[in-house]
């Protein structure tokens, strides 16, 4: 079968790696599957014409409204993947809400990373109920192993022979809603009383805008960092030489980066929100804080007891092995798209 994949191709935005998990799962069954930027897309006229002129057989959206919008009285079956913000935020827009209801009438079948996404998503369009699925993010990391952490760190700014350093990355395309100057200002007190401690913020520039915002903020901000995007193998590298993950975003759906962080053997502070309290327990596979005061408590408590270190580790490994399997994601999207047929 012939597939069209429709997504916000960003890297390292959730949207650009859940896509590319999937168009991997759907190769694998011997599908021919096309990714196609749904950001660059104006309207489901174009896509309609996409459709045609390349013979596609059915099409994948992710984000109900981003991606879905597109598809829209589409002459293909198609099915839905939400992602996160498209459930917990653009449900608020009357006329949002409007389109991804009707989208979701079209729709084969969607996809919810959580129950709770699920029931949200079933509360605001009842007659969807029986079309949508849940199935939590795969995940597989491949650290690359010819990573250099020491020019990494060069590059960056960050001085390689600090005692004791303690790198702490937060990783997020550059836009309002994953919020990376919630901590800015703390991490940089911080910082100036405990020179080995940095912030380090790598994600792409998704809003240009607020980019220059975060530029501009971050070059006032003693010990905290903006990084140059990097492919996903040194990411993991990276990401596993770090002392911890951040994640300070307002709204998530799930983050692939706290899921990568866990399989990495990496401990995980998260902002106290629905996203992340679905996947993190705090104090057993990871520590929630809820403003930035407590983020620098946590991460103190963190750092002064390996002991409680490796245990989060362990059961945060553990967890994923347990329910983030990357073969469950794969078998269960093989299936899916059979109903495309």
């Amino acid at each position: 079968m012939r597939l069209l994949l429709l997504a916000c191709l960003r890297a390292q935005t959730g949207n650009a790696t859940t896509a590319a998990r999937i168009q991997n799962h759907l190769g694998a069954a011997g599908h021919i599957c096309i990714l196609k930027d749904a950001f660059g897309c104006e309207s489901p006229t174009e896509i309609a014409n996409l459709i045609s002129s390349e013979k596609f057989d059915a099409a994948l959206a992710i984000h109900l409204y981003k991606g879905g919008r597109l598809l829209q009285g589409s002459k293909i079956p198609f099915g839905i993947v939400f992602g996160g913000t498209d459930i917990n935020e653009d449900t608020r827009c009357e006329e949002k809400h409007r389109i991804m209801g009707a989208v979701l009438a079209e729709a084969r079948f969607a996809v919810a990373f959580t129950t709770k996404m699920k029931e949200l998503a079933a509360a605001e369009w009842p007659h969807a109920r029986k079309k949508i699925y849940v199935q939590t993010q795969g995940i597989k990391t491949t650290p690359s192993e010819t990573f250099d952490w020491n020019r990494f760190l060069q590059n960056a700014g960050i001085p390689t022979g600090v005692d004791n350093l303690h790198i702490f990355l937060l990783i997020c395309g550059l836009r309002r809603i994953k919020d990376p100057l919630y901590l800015v200002d703390v991490f940089s007190d911080w910082h100036r009383k405990e020179p080995s401690v940095h912030l380090g913020i790598i994600g792409p520039a998704v809003d240009p805008l607020f980019t220059s915002e975060v530029e501009e903020k971050v070059k006032r901000a003693p010990g905290v960092h903006l990084l140059q995007e990097m492919s996903q193998d040194d990411l993991h590298a990276a990401m596993k030489r770090c002392f911890a993950v951040v994640n300070s975003s307002i709204s998530e759906g799930m983050s692939a980066a706290i899921l990568e962080a866990m399989d990495l053997d990496i401990p995980v502070l998260a902002r106290n929100i629905p996203g992340n309290t679905a996947i993190i327990k705090h104090t057993d596979t990871g520590l929630l804080f809820s403003d930035p005061q407590e983020f620098v408590l946590l991460s103190k408590s963190l750092m002064n007891d390996p002991i409680m270190k490796r245990e989060i580790v362990r059961k945060a490994k553990d967890y994923v092995k347990r329910h983030h399997s990357w073969e469950r994601e794969r078998k269960t999207y093989q299936n899916l798209v059979l109903g495309l047929q």
